[in-house]
């Protein structure tokens, strides 16, 4: 499900890169607030987009991420939420992850593309790492991500 709000964001991205420099668009990768996560034994160090303009902006235009790295995106509620790729540089993988820390469904995503990876039910967060990382960690759904903002 995808909702209003995702369609006219997108659009408003879509307009406002179009017109942006290569230069400008390598201005744009922002840097977030950062907490600390564990899956398990796993600690993430995780940029916080828990705002609109964080949350539409992502990891946008980033060319790396460390091995430990990821970006997670807070919702006010739990609600359908759609990931996608545009703009996005590096390949991620997105655990989709319930108001209680649970992880739902986890789904890999790739570079620059516009197709939809969607919560299998309505979430509060999604936590992007670098592709394959849930995987090589043996994180599943059903596991637990711990330290999650309110």
């Amino acid at each position: 499900m995808i909702s209003k709000t995702l369609f006219s964001v997108s659009a408003l991205l879509a307009g406002a890169l179009v017109t942006a420099s290569p230069s400008a668009i390598s201005q744009q990768a922002m840097k977030f607030p950062v907490i600390s996560l564990n899956a398990g034994i796993h600690l993430i160090k995780a940029e916080v987009a828990a705002r609109d303009a964080e949350r539409q902006q992502g990891l946008m235009f980033r060319e790396k991420l460390g091995p430990n790295e990821g970006m997670v995106f807070l919702f006010e509620a739990p609600a359908g939420v759609c990931m996608w790729m545009k703009n996005t540089l590096i390949p991620l993988s997105v655990a989709f992850i319930d108001d209680s820390g649970k992880i739902v469904n986890i789904e890999d995503m790739q570079p620059q593309t516009t197709d939809s990876h969607c919560a299998k039910k309505p979430v509060r967060y999604a936590l992007e790492m670098n592709l394959g990382w849930f995987k090589q960690k043996n994180i599943k759904p059903g596991s637990v991500i711990d330290g999650l903002p309110r």
